[in-house]
């Protein structure tokens, strides 16, 4: 656990084990059980139920880091920009194609939200954005997944649309860039073409705020 793995980093069995803003949990053994690009941990705690008694429990728990999500719409148009890209995980677990409808999206990798989300709107959608609304952190799966994803929507124009998009090849991104009308998005929520969950959060938050 001393030596740097394949990514340059140590002390990945350490993480959580100084946590000591819940007094009624107690962090035993982190042991990694898995350390490629992302990392994954088998954590040993006590947990004093809410009757007094404690209890010894075991989690394992998937860390990827933290990532941002933007919905970028044309209040004039009354259009939304989305991508659609290819999602093994949903795929082999019942999706039809796996071919996924969402907003872009990112890993932070060390940067601030607000840098890490205008980069991946440029490498996705091609758009250089300008004025953001950070709208809230949601953890996505908190069962097991770490990530805290924070959440963004800005205006955007045709203009604004300064390259193709489409990600990086690099990186084995291969992302068709969408235009759907308002309506016909919140549509594709309602009759399930549209499943990923921060896309369906942030389309559903502006219609009920009113900002389409």
């Amino acid at each position: 656990m001393d030596r740097p793995d394949g990514r340059g980093r140590t002390g990945l069995h350490l993480t959580a084990t100084g946590l000591h803003g819940n007094p009624d949990v107690s962090i035993g053994q982190v042991e990694v059980t898995s350390d490629g690009w992302h990392v994954l941990r088998r954590t040993t705690f006590d947990y004093r139920r809410r009757d007094g008694r404690v209890e010894r429990q075991e989690r394992e728990t998937y860390d990827r880091g933290n990532g941002a999500t933007i919905l970028l719409y044309d209040p004039l148009r009354r259009t939304v920009l989305l991508t659609r890209q290819f999602r093994y995980p949903a795929y082999v677990n019942g999706h039809p194609d796996g071919m996924l409808i969402e907003t872009a999206a990112g890993l932070l990798d060390d940067d601030a939200p607000e840098v890490a989300i205008r980069r991946e709107a440029s490498e996705e959608l091609g758009v250089d954005v300008g004025e953001l609304l950070h709208v809230f952190d949601l953890y996505m799966s908190p069962g097991s997944v770490t990530e805290r994803v924070h959440f963004y929507v800005a205006a955007y124009a045709p203009a604004d649309r300064v390259a193709p998009g489409g990600g990086l090849a690099e990186e084995g991104e291969d992302i068709e860039v969408l235009e759907i009308p308002v309506d016909d998005a919140l549509l594709m929520v309602a009759d399930g073409r549209i499943v990923d969950g921060k896309t369906v959060i942030l389309l559903q938050w502006a219609a009920l705020t009113g900002l389409l």
